[in-house]
């Protein structure tokens, strides 16, 4: 685990931005950085996961929130201290397609994969950045 980076990201089904961030995460966890990456189940660290949380206090973390509310980066902070990098799916993705609703998975379209492709490359930039320190 020496090596590794925690990424968390958001767990909001309210908008097509919070299923973005974990379809992207997922991406970087299995394509990019498979190696170097481990996730964090949100819900399970808010709810009180001592491993999750022991993670995010002794190794590197970055945040993927999908929306301005940072569920996760707040989160982290509040339980295990400051996270190591943040990434913003409104600031990578437009705005509108981030908060479009009623996105099913089945319903995803050409646009919506490179919308999560995208973001999948600002976290891996973002991981390059925190693993460079």
């Amino acid at each position: 685990m020496e090596n590794k980076i925690g990424i968390i990201s958001c767990s909001g089904e309210e908008c097509f931005a919070g299923t973005a961030t974990r379809l992207a995460t997922r991406k970087v966890l299995e394509t990019y950085k498979s190696e170097e990456s481990v996730t964090i189940c949100l819900p399970l660290f808010l709810a009180g996961g001592e491993e999750e949380r022991s993670f995010a206090k002794e190794y590197p973390t970055i945040s993927v929130d999908g929306c301005n509310k940072f569920c996760a980066k707040r989160g982290t902070e509040k339980y295990s201290g400051e996270v190591s990098g943040c990434v913003l799916a409104t600031d990578i993705i437009d705005e509108n397609l981030a908060f479009s609703k009623d996105i099913s998975l089945r319903d995803l379209k050409d646009e919506h994969y490179k919308a999560i492709d995208k973001l999948a490359q600002a976290i891996v930039s973002e991981f390059d950045n925190v693993k460079r320190g």
